[in-house]
């Protein structure tokens, strides 16, 4: 009896395979990259963080500036300075260019948290204009572009996705209209 409920499933399993492995599977391609560098969300958070950058480099460039006055001013006075006042002034002065000296990399981890705040709503919509354009259309599969060495271009889906998010593609002008080709005049013998 066990054996013939083994051997009962295991025919159940194949005829589940087998129609299973019939069924119509439909690849496709999509290059996030370009995807995202068609999205208008894309270009207001690019000029976003170069906004920010632009109000951190400038923020920066004034410390140095106003450190820069400083340690001038610090070795045009430093000969009416007592030691004491020396000392703490130097101390001032180090300190403060220390915290200049780390002024660069705290500015690329400030671009960097931004720039993932601002992507990440953007990434998620792509991804799901994607999905929803791939099940509309039957793709059963859909491959980031960039991981394919050969690819059709018939099964690439940014023309789907694009149109899914109401972009417009950019070249996706309308085709020119073909006038018909004129036939080169006979040559008379």
């Amino acid at each position: 009896m066990k054996k013939f409920f083994t051997a009962a499933l295991m025919v159940l399993g194949l005829a589940l395979a087998t129609n299973q492995a019939s069924a119509q599977v439909k690849i496709g391609y999509v290059s996030s990259q370009d995807l995202l560098g068609i999205m208008p969300e894309t270009k207001e958070a690019q000029a976003k963080l170069e906004q920010l950058r632009a109000a951190l480099i400038q923020n920066a460039q004034e410390k140095e500036a106003k450190l820069n006055a400083d340690i001038e001013k610090f070795n045009k006075d430093t000969s009416t300075m007592s030691d004491a006042v020396k000392t703490v002034k130097r101390a001032d002065l180090q300190k403060t260019y220390q915290e200049l000296a780390g002024e660069d990399q705290r500015i690329q981890e400030q671009l960097q948290a931004k720039q993932q705040e601002l992507l990440l709503p953007i990434q998620k919509k792509a991804n799901e204009a994607v999905q929803a354009a791939a099940k509309e259309n039957g793709y059963t599969y859909v491959f980031e572009k960039e991981v394919l060495i050969v690819a059709p271009a018939g099964e690439d889906i940014l023309p789907l996705v694009a149109k899914k998010l109401g972009i417009k593609m950019p070249g996706a002008a309308a085709p020119a209209p073909q006038t018909p080709a004129t036939k080169p005049a006979a040559t008379k013998q």
